[in-house]
């Protein structure tokens, strides 16, 4: 499981590919799960979550629901699941404790699952889980809130979509980044006309602490062979990804390893690219992705590169340009270039962290008179919402339950971030460049009119 209990991470947990092929997991073979309606929520009604892979993120997350459903959106984590004992016991203190909650706990995801009193169900496991997890829910009548990255292949990215347009079930994206102010009014700022055509969008998420490098504690004692709070069920864990030997680094610090993560691209870049697919107004796939990088500093176990970097190009004649590093935590300004003007989301980087104002930059040199006339040709601030983004994400996705409507970030736009950041893997991890070819929902080694 990834992250121990640092408060910023996700972790953990089981098997069984939902994605059609029958996987036999733990050398069990398990049924396809039976597609079944939702329970109707009234508005008035208390909405019960389950939350599978309480590590870090999952626990951090899980407490944040219900503190939200305690004070405002009546809703309650009744149940938890992990394929770690003690992560179970700490979450089931945590919610009786701060809520007088009973919650129920367990080892195998399918039994919460299950349950027909559970309305929805937080993913919050490694990456290679998500898919699968999120389908099985969603099959069962379940809403999803699923932490980002979205999934971990491009098929699994099909298969989302297609789950959620079959099932009706609403599906959040858990990169609460998306739901700060600025993207909004962003994206009003480009179908106003204020900064021309859209020529290049440009990010980076860098950082530099031991943490941050997904360096996270090790508990010594635990693993499979342990008894009671210190069991891991590695069979579970692993689930579709290749059988190995417990490993005690790839449990715990498993963004380090490409069977269960993207690395950089998938934990830090899609808090960028959600965001900037927002901004843009219409959420597109790029046709062509071409990545860099590599293991510069921490030259340890691990597989992903601890620097990395991207340029993707769309249909439409923009491209986007992101930069990290987890030895150096010097940002650039988020930023989209325009021929008429520059929208400056991020001034400080850090997309992530409040800003309290976007400014749009016309090209003095180029605008004509009546560009001039209706904009002016000095920058202009637009003030920023101060919310908090996480409790925001969780209230709107509470309502688009009662609703039924789309929450902020649906499939579809979470869909062509997640397209983007997983052909940059490819891209690294193959040192070519490669193309989307979206009719086939494929990734292919030509343009798609060539391929």
């Amino acid at each position: 499981m990834p992250e121990s209990q640092h408060i910023d991470r996700r972790s953990f947990l089981q098997k069984t590919s939902a994605l059609g092929a029958g996987m036999s997991l733990a050398n069990r073979a398990f049924a396809r799960p039976v597609q079944k309606p939702g329970r109707v929520i009234g508005a008035n009604d208390r909405i019960n979550v389950g939350v599978i892979g309480v590590g870090g993120r999952g626990t951090y997350v899980g407490r944040a629901f219900g503190v939200v459903g305690q004070e405002s959106a009546n809703a309650q984590v009744i149940a938890v699941c992990d394929v770690y004992q003690k992560r179970i016991n700490q979450n089931k203190d945590m919610h009786a404790t701060k809520f007088n909650t009973k919650v129920d706990g367990y080892l195998d995801y399918r039994e919460l699952i299950r349950r027909p009193d559970i309305d929805a169900v937080i993913v919050a496991t490694p990456d290679h889980w998500h898919a699968t997890i999120a389908i099985e829910a969603m099959k069962a009548g379940k809403d999803v809130y699923c932490e980002k990255p979205m999934c971990h292949t491009i098929e699994e990215i099909k298969a989302m979509i297609e789950t959620v347009k079959q099932t009706g079930r609403v599906l959040q994206v858990g990169s609460q980044t998306t739901s700060g102010d600025q993207w909004h009014k962003a994206k009003k700022v480009i179908a106003d006309g204020m900064i021309g055509p859209m020529i290049m969008s440009q990010g980076s998420y860098h950082r530099n602490s031991r943490e941050g490098e997904w360096n996270w504690k090790i508990d010594p004692a635990a693993g499979p062979n342990a008894k009671g709070e210190d069991y891991i069920d590695w069979k579970m864990w692993l689930g579709k990804a290749p059988a190995r030997p417990y490993d005690p680094d790839r449990f715990f610090r498993f963004r380090k390893y490409w069977d269960y993560s993207g690395g950089i691209a998938t934990d830090l870049f899609f808090h960028v690219a959600a965001p900037m697919n927002i901004c843009w107004g219409q959420p597109q796939y790029p046709y062509k992705v071409m990545a860099g990088g590599g293991i510069v500093i921490f030259k340890d176990e691990r597989e992903v590169p601890d620097t990395f970097h991207l340029i993707g190009e769309y249909p439409k004649g923009h491209s986007i340009v992101l930069s990290s590093s987890m030895a150096n935590s010097e940002h650039i300004p988020g930023l989209i270039r325009g021929h008429h003007g520059t929208l400056i989301m991020v001034e400080h980087g850090q997309f992530e962290r409040y800003t309290p104002y976007i400014t749009v930059k016309p090209e003095v040199k180029v605008v004509d008179e009546e560009y001039k006339a209706k904009w002016g040709a000095d920058p202009i601030k637009i003030p920023i919402d101060k919310e908090d983004p996480l409790e925001k994400h969780i209230k709107n996705f509470l309502e688009c339950m009662r609703t039924r409507q789309k929450p902020v970030l649906d499939v579809e736009t979470a869909a062509c971030a997640q397209v983007l950041i997983t052909m940059a893997v490819q891209s690294y991890r193959q040192g070519k460049i490669v193309y989307f070819d979206e009719k086939k929902f494929q990734v292919v080694d030509k343009p798609p009119a060539q391929a």
